[in-house]
């Protein structure tokens, strides 16, 4: 993780930032899916997160080494996109930076199968179930997320992504095809 990529994405009347960042996210995960890459990490420099502020921001940042971000950017991912992204060259990471963990964080939202499963381990009726993660469901979710289609289930989602707290350290590991680790890190500057 010794090297990055900006991507920002410009102003459009007609469409809204979350958008744009929503389609050039999907391009980036069909990207990394096909290549089978599992070092390469992503942070969102300017996400924001709380009940009414939650975003992913206009500023996405791609973490590698120089000729794994060189393979991913000659595979001309980001057709369709161009018209809305300034994209900066590969660049050497900042001497001393900062590291930080992003990853995916899933939410019990209250899905009716799930509570008819609960039901069924807990030996509890379907309705004291329902009870339970209605009040998972009724919590909010502060944390940013992106609408992503799954390259390989097929399935449509909500992406929710946890930024951890900086630390002087890298921690090895790899990271799927999201860009996203459970404990590796990714240099934060």
């Amino acid at each position: 993780m010794d090297h990055y990529i900006d991507i920002r994405l410009r102003p459009d009347p007609d469409f809204a930032p979350a958008m744009l960042m929503g389609a050039l996210y999907n391009k980036l995960h069909r990207a990394l899916f096909d290549l089978q890459a599992e070092d390469v990490g992503i942070s969102f420099p300017g996400h924001k997160h709380g009940v009414r502020a939650r975003t992913l921001g206009d500023h996405l940042r791609l973490h590698g080494t120089q000729a794994r971000l060189q393979q991913l950017m000659s595979a001309d991912w980001l057709t369709g996109m161009r018209d809305h992204t300034q994209v900066s060259e590969v660049l050497a990471v900042p001497a001393g930076a900062q590291h930080i963990n992003v990853a995916r964080k899933q939410f019990n939202t209250g899905n009716p199968s799930r509570a008819k499963r609960y039901a069924k381990r807990h030996d509890i009726s379907e309705d004291e179930a329902q009870q339970i993660y209605a009040k998972l469901a009724a919590r909010r979710i502060e944390l940013p997320f992106v609408q992503i289609n799954s390259r390989s289930t097929q399935q449509r989602f909500s992406l929710f992504i946890e930024h951890g707290k900086p630390t002087a350290s890298a921690t090895e590991g790899t990271f799927s095809h999201y860009g996203l680790s459970p404990n590796a890190t990714v240099p934060w500057f």
